[in-house]
């Protein structure tokens, strides 16, 4: 069965406490919160104080993605509004381990986000500090992409590696997950699923959710 994280980026921004109520009702494990900065992704979402309130709103794991630029300067910031887990993209870090020490000093779980050019074998030396990798399967930006097939294959090479090494990492997966392809995703090893249109568009987003529970139950990711 995946953690199920859905994406706050897809939520009615005029009705973020309904949206709250709902996924603490849910069977939703963790609340995804995407932050943009506009220079490393041609988008500009939300940042710190919306995430402060999300915090006091839920006791859920809030999983922070930055896709953001030197996102050193904002790590101590992230975990003051209540980030559990701080993502952040190899492609914006310079000096990625250093980044990963920073937030586990912090006290947070440590995650690496890779874009859709970017190879797995990149996080070979250091796939031993991270906690999380999340595998975008869309070009990060915007919702509502269509998933890009050869992400089952980056999957796949990613759990042999942790694997190879035994090691307890999670693989999140991030862009056009939906009902239809769930299963697959966690059978190519996927521990996470991040569901932002597929969830909040849906006629009953709480019924998506579990649905989408159902459907990776059971599944071998390993």
């Amino acid at each position: 069965m995946a953690i199920i994280a859905p994406s706050l980026l897809s939520a009615d921004f005029l009705q973020l406490q309904q949206a709250c109520d709902m996924l603490n009702n849910s069977e939703a494990d963790w609340y995804h919160l995407d932050v943009m900065d506009g220079r490393f992704v041609p988008n500009i979402s939300y940042g710190l104080p919306v995430i402060e309130h999300i915090r006091k709103a839920t006791k859920k794991v809030c999983d922070v993605h930055l896709m953001i630029l030197e996102p050193e300067k904002y790590a101590e910031a992230f975990k003051n509004a209540g980030a559990d887990i701080l993502t952040v993209h190899i492609e914006a870090c310079v000096h990625l381990h250093r980044n990963l020490q920073q937030i586990k000093s912090l006290g947070m779980k440590a995650g690496v986000a890779l874009n859709p050019h970017t190879p797995v074998s990149l996080l070979q030396d250091v796939i031993q500090d991270i906690d999380l990798v999340l595998i975008m399967s869309v070009n990060p930006g915007f919702g509502g992409q269509t998933f890009i097939p050869h992400t089952l294959e980056k999957i796949r090479q990613l759990r042999g590696m942790i694997n190879e090494k035994k090691l307890s990492t999670l693989i999140e997966v991030d862009g056009g997950i939906t009902l239809a392809n769930a299963p697959q995703i966690v059978e190519a090893g996927a521990d996470a699923l991040v569901a932002g249109n597929t969830v909040f568009k849906s006629p009953d987003p709480a019924a998506t959710i579990a649905q989408l529970k159902k459907e990776t139950t059971g599944l071998v990711n390993r």
